[in-house]
């Protein structure tokens, strides 16, 4: 995966860590032929670069499920 060109900061920053966990999840969930691996994984890569810890990571996988499936569980 190349460098990212933008900094974000902020708001910003939490609309990009948002949108990551969203579409991982949103890919995970996409039957057979649908589910891009590849992008799933540099998505997720991404995120990981971008998370500071475990606590934040809850925070934007539990928003996730909320935004993909309506349910914070």
């Amino acid at each position: 995966m190349g460098v990212i060109a933008a900094e974000f900061r902020d708001r910003c920053l939490h609309l990009v860590k948002t949108a990551l966990a969203i579409a991982v999840l949103a890919i995970e969930r996409q039957p057979g032929p649908f589910q891009s691996a590849s992008d799933q994984s540099d998505m997720k890569a991404l995120l990981d670069q971008m998370i500071e810890g475990d606590v934040e990571l809850e925070h934007y996988a539990r928003a996730a499920r909320i935004a993909v499936t309506g349910d914070p569980e």
